[in-house]
């Protein structure tokens, strides 16, 4: 009988040890492992996987996800997304201790710099009070900056005024969020896919009463800003609210702004010319267009650039996000 050499075995039948993985509870009332979200986020290994479950409370201050703590889950403990509030309350305008302004970018309740990060059920919130404050004049508040690759965020909420999500880089997927603000609340560089979700436009008060999106995309990225079976609304008055204009920081010609909204509903806010110029740059050189989107908002007219059947196979949340790397989180 011809023996078999244990050296035979095929390399499946190793067993490998799982991936070390951290679990921490965040509770206001003192009865997990941390307090506040930072202190627990600071707490997990640079580059260990980590779960962070975070009970019903509102958790008030900045909170920074660095770059050395990828692959981190943020989960709300409680019934709903309302439950568990993740906020604070810093503008463009406010000042720093050393008397200098904390702009755009540190005015973030939430900074993710960390890759491959997960959010499940709480909200995030700028609680900066325009009323309040009215020497501010800078009044940009962002509830969440992201600027790393790989991030999913489900049942989500975002709240603020202006500049409420703010998307700079890597690519991002919401499913099934709810996103409200007025002055250009959705913006940025990254590739970011909304499927099932609710972006509500705040009444102002004002006409315009506010623009949706802001896109800077790249002229590089084949894609920016993508919304797929979502609802437009708003308790603004009919045709004051803009679905977007070009943002180009630092004047940058290659900013070519991208936003589609495909089958989705779109309010009555919504006028029948929906986009609009960004200072000097004009909305028909970004990359604006609809598909076959519904409501009473979502008129076809002349100022409405339409995919054909052909072109909106190619804008799919799945191609979007897919990449080089072949990225799949829609499953």
């Amino acid at each position: 009988m011809r023996r078999r050499s244990f050296l035979a075995l095929p390399a499946a039948a190793a067993v490998l040890p799982a991936p070390r993985r951290t679990r921490l509870t965040v509770a206001a009332d003192g009865s997990g492992d941390h307090t506040s979200v930072q202190a627990a986020i600071d707490a997990v290994p640079a580059g260990e996987p980590a779960v962070i479950g975070i009970r019903p409370g509102t958790y008030l201050g900045q909170v920074i996800i660095p770059a050395a703590k990828p692959l981190i889950e943020l989960r709300g403990l409680g019934r709903s997304p309302s439950d568990v509030v993740i906020a604070d309350d810093r503008a463009n305008g406010t000042l720093k201790p050393d008397g200098t302004p904390w702009g755009t970018s540190g005015s973030a309740s939430v900074t993710v710099d960390g890759a491959g990060l997960r959010v499940t059920g709480l909200t995030f919130a700028n609680l900066f009070d325009e009323a309040a404050h009215p020497e501010i004049t800078n009044r940009q508040a962002v509830a969440v900056l992201t600027r790393a690759d790989k991030l999913v965020f489900d049942r989500v909420r975002f709240l603020g005024n202006q500049d409420t999500l703010y998307v700079n880089g890597g690519r991002a997927y919401f499913r099934d969020c709810y996103v409200e603000g007025d002055v250009d609340f959705i913006f940025g560089r990254a590739t970011a896919a909304f499927e099932r979700c609710h972006i509500h436009s705040l009444n102002r008060g004002s006409t315009p009463n506010g623009y949706v999106t802001a896109p800077s995309t790249l002229r590089t990225n084949p894609y920016g800003l993508l919304f797929h079976r979502s609802r437009f609304t708003s308790d603004a008055p009919g045709g004051t609210v803009f679905l977007g204009r070009p943002w180009h920081p630092g004047q940058d010609p290659e900013a070519i702004g991208q936003t589609i909204i495909r089958e989705s509903w779109i309010g009555a806010h919504i006028p029948a010319a929906p986009w609009t110029d960004f200072g000097v740059w004009p909305w028909e050189e970004a990359r604006f267009a609809e598909y076959r989107n519904v409501g009473p908002g979502a008129t076809v007219t002349a100022d409405r650039p339409q995919l054909t059947d052909e072109e909106a196979v190619a804008y799919t949340v799945d191609a979007a996000l897919r990449g080089a790397d072949g990225w799949s989180p829609c499953g």
